[in-house]
C-alpha cells in the first residue's frame, strides 16, 4: 500500500463559448395540419409550413428535422394521417428531439390519441411544444393541463360533428341535395353549374341497365363494354363488375337523389356504416334530368333482389340455392316440383360421350334424404319441351312482329331532358281516361269533383302535347330508325315459332319451369300464363 504513489490533477472549467461549441444542436420538427381542403384552408397550410421552416433555421440551437404535414385530413383519428405516423416513425428511430406544433387541436382532437403520443414521446426523451397553450411535455406539470386541453378540442370536434350533420339534415329536408356531377358517368355541368346529360356516355348507361335486365351479369356487360373499346368512368381501358355494379344501384341515373345513405357511428373512431333503416332517409324525386326511366330502375332493383335471393352462404345447402348464373335461362329458373329446390345443370360422361342433364340440387347434395323422387331432365328433351310450350301460345306472325316492333318505339329512351317514354305517356293518358271514366259513372259533382275533372283535362291535353313531340322526335332520330328497322326485319325473316333455344329469349318469356315428374313439366310465363307441357320420353330422362 505503501508502495503506491497517488497524483491529483484539476481539470479547469470550460468557459461559457466552449460549453456552448460542444453542446449539440436540439433536433427539432414541425407539425402542420388543416382539416379541409377549401382554398382559405389551403393557404392557411402553407403559412404554417413556412412559417416553422423559418422559425427552426433562424434558430442557432436547433437544426432541422422535418416538417411535416397532413393536408385536408380530419384530426380526430391518427389512422389516416400519414405525415403524422411518418413523423412519430422518425422518432422511434431517435432522429427527432422535439416537435412544433400550433395547438393541441391541431396535434390531435382526439383526447386518448393526445395523452398516448405524449406520453410514448416523453418516455423518449422527445418534447412536443404546443405554442397556442405555452405548454412543453417535458415539463412535470403539464400531463394534466394537456389531458384537459385535449378533452376540449375533443368536445369541440364533436359540437362542430353534431352541427355539421344538423345542418346536412335539414337540407335534405327541404330538398336541397348536393351532386357531384363532375364525377358522375354520364353527366356534365354546364357553365351555370346546372347538370346535362352527357349522350354519348348515358348510351353506355342505358345499355349497363337494358342488359342486367335480359339477364347478363356485370362481368358479361363489363366484358361486352372491352369488346366495343368504350372507356370506363375513370377514363381506362378495362371495366370492371364492381364499376357496372355501382351504376345499377345508383338511383341518380332515373333523377333521384337518396340522402343519408350511410352514417358515422360517433366522430372519434367511429365507422361508416350503410344506413338500412337505422336512420330516417329522403328521397328527392326529379332532381336533375334522368337518363334511364325511373320503371327500367326499380325493375333491375327488383331483378338484383331475386338474383341475390338465388344465392346460399353455403355449397352445400338444402335450399339449393347457389350464385347467379346468367350463362344458362334454366340456371334460376328450373325448380323441382316435390321439394321446391332449383335444378343444377350437370355433365354425364359414360363411356366416353357426354351427357348434359339438369337434376335437383337438393338429391345432388343429400341423396333422397329431403327430396325423394325428383328426376334428373336430359336438357334437349327438357328444352323441345319449353319451346313447344311457350310455341303453342304464340301469336300469328305479322301480328307478332307489329306487337313487338309497337314495343320497341313506346319504350325507346327519349333525349334531352324528356323523362317519359312514349310508352309511359300511352300508360299515364289510359290512366286519366280510366279515372275521368269511373267519377261520371259515379255522377261525381261539386267543387272537389270540378277542380278534379279541370286537373285532368290539363294534363290529358299536356301529355297528348307531349306524346306528339315524342313521336316527331323518334321519327327525327336516325338512330332509333336503324334499331326498330333491325328489329323487324329479323323478326320477318324469323320464323314465329321458336325452333332455336335462345337463353337470352327465355329469360324475357319464361318466370318459372317446375319439374313435375319425368315425362311432365309445369311452365310459367311472364305475362302469367300457364301451360302445362308433355316432356317426350323417347328423349329421355331417367
Amino acid at each position: 500500500m505503501n508502495d503506491l504513489h497517488r497524483t491529483v490533477t484539476i481539470i479547469p472549467a470550460k468557459l461559457l463559448e466552449e460549453r456552448q461549441a460542444m453542446k449539440r444542436q436540439l433536433r427539432v420538427a414541425a407539425y402542420c395540419r388543416v382539416s379541409t381542403e377549401e382554398e382559405e384552408q389551403q393557404s392557411s397550410y402553407e403559412a404554417q409550413c413556412s412559417y416553422y421552416t423559418d422559425k427552426i433555421m433562424t434558430n442557432p440551437e436547433w437544426t432541422m428535422a422535418g416538417i411535416f404535414a397532413d393536408e385536408g385530413i380530419t384530426g380526430t383519428s391518427t389512422k389516416n394521417r400519414d405525415d403524422f405516423n411518418r413523423m412519430i416513425r422518425k422518432c422511434k428511430a431517435k432522429k427527432i428531439d422535439l416537435i412544433l406544433t400550433k395547438s393541441i387541436s391541431r396535434f390531435a382532437r382526439n383526447t386518448l390519441d393526445t395523452i398516448n403520443y405524449t406520453r410514448m414521446l416523453r418516455a423518449m426523451g422527445i418534447g412536443i411544444y404546443f405554442e397556442k397553450e405555452n405548454i412543453n411535455t417535458l415539463d412535470m406539470d403539464s400531463e394534466m393541463l394537456i389531458t384537459m386541453l385535449g378533452a376540449f378540442a375533443q368536445a369541440e370536434s364533436e359540437s362542430i360533428s353534431r352541427n355539421v350533420a344538423w345542418g346536412k339534415r335539414q337540407a335534405i329536408r327541404e330538398g336541397k341535395v348536393y351532386v357531384n356531377f363532375k364525377r358522375l358517368y354520364g353527366y356534365n355541368l354546364r357553365e351555370d353549374g346546372t347538370p346535362c346529360i352527357d349522350e354519348e356516355k348515358a348510351a353506355v348507361v342505358q345499355f349497363i341497365f337494358q342488359r342486367y335486365k335480359l339477364g347478363d351479369s356485370p362481368r358479361i356487360i363489363a366484358g361486352k363494354l372491352d369488346e366495343k373499346s368504350i372507356l370506363n368512368p375513370s377514363g381506362g381501358q378495362k371495366w370492371e363488375p364492381a364499376t357496372i355494379k355501382a351504376i345499377l344501384k345508383n338511383e341518380k341515373y332515373c333523377g333521384d337523389v337518396l340522402g343519408r345513405k350511410t352514417f358515422k357511428e360517433g366522430v372519434i373512431g367511429g365507422k361508416v356504416q350503410k344506413n338500412t333503416g337505422q336512420l330516417p332517409q329522403v328521397l328527392v324525386q326529379g332532381n336533375h334530368p334522368a337518363i334511364i326511366s325511373r320503371e327500367l330502375f326499380y325493375a333491375v332493383q327488383e331483378e338484383t333482389k331475386r338474383r341475390t335471393a338465388a344465392k346460399s352462404p353455403s355449397a352445400k345447402s338444402p335450399t339449393g340455392r347457389s350464385s347467379y348464373a346468367s350463362k344458362y335461362a334454366l340456371s334460376e329458373r328450373l325448380v323441382c316440383g316435390e321439394c321446391g329446390t332449383l335444378y343444377r345443370r350437370c355433365t354425364w360422361n359414360s363411356k366416353g360421350e357426354k351427357r348434359i342433364v339438369w337434376r335437383c340440387v337438393s338429391r345432388l347434395d343429400y341423396g333422397k334424404k329431403y327430396c325423394h323422387h325428383s328426376p334428373t331432365m336430359e336438357e334437349s328433351a327438357l328444352q323441345s319441351a319449353i319451346m313447344e310450350a311457350i310455341n303453342s301460345c304464340m301469336a300469328p306472325k305479322q301480328t307478332l312482329v307489329e306487337q313487338i316492333t309497337d314495343a320497341v318505339w313506346q319504350e325507346l329512351a327519349p333525349s334531352g331532358d324528356n323523362t317519359m317514354t312514349l310508352g309511359e305517356v300511352k300508360r299515364r293518358i289510359e290512366e286519366l281516361t280510366a279515372e275521368f271514366d269511373q267519377l261520371l259513372e259515379l255522377d261525381a259533382c261539386g267543387n272537389e269533383a270540378d277542380r278534379r275533372f279541370a286537373e285532368i283535362a290539363r294534363e290529358m291535353a299536356e301529355l297528348k302535347r307531349q306524346q306528339e313531340y315524342l313521336a316527331a322526335q323518334l321519327r327525327n332520330n336516325k338512330a332509333a330508325q336503324e334499331r326498330v328497322h333491325n328489329i323487324e326485319a329479323v323478326l320477318v325473316q324469323a320464323d314465329h315459332h321458336m325452333t332455336q333455344w335462345d337463353e337470352e329469349m327465355i329469360r324475357q318469356l319464361i318466370h318459372t319451369v317446375k319439374v313435375i315428374s319425368a315425362d311432365h313439366i309445369r311452365v310459367y310465363l311472364n305475362d302469367g300464363t300457364e301451360i302445362d307441357q308433355e316432356v317426350h320420353p323417347q328423349s329421355g330422362s331417367k
